[in-house]
């Protein structure tokens, strides 16, 4: 089964979420977002990766500040 995924250009990614293009390149080398290099050798990042969760992670902080 195929799946069509939107991608986007770099420069769209980060008008989208409001961060640098620097940033969209370390989510990208640390593995945070999934893209995609076209024939041309540009860079595409799939749409669906940009809004995922984070990891979950636990804060005991977070419980004391609402307790």
């Amino acid at each position: 089964m195929i799946v069509d995924r939107k991608t986007i250009s770099i420069m769209k990614a980060c008008e989208l979420v409001g961060v640098s293009r620097r940033t969209i390149y370390n989510w990208i080398a640390s593995g945070k977002v999934e893209y995609v290099r076209t024939a041309g050798g540009s860079v595409r990042i799939f749409v669906d990766t940009l809004w995922r969760e984070p990891q979950a992670t636990s804060h005991s902080w977070t419980k004391e500040a609402s307790s």
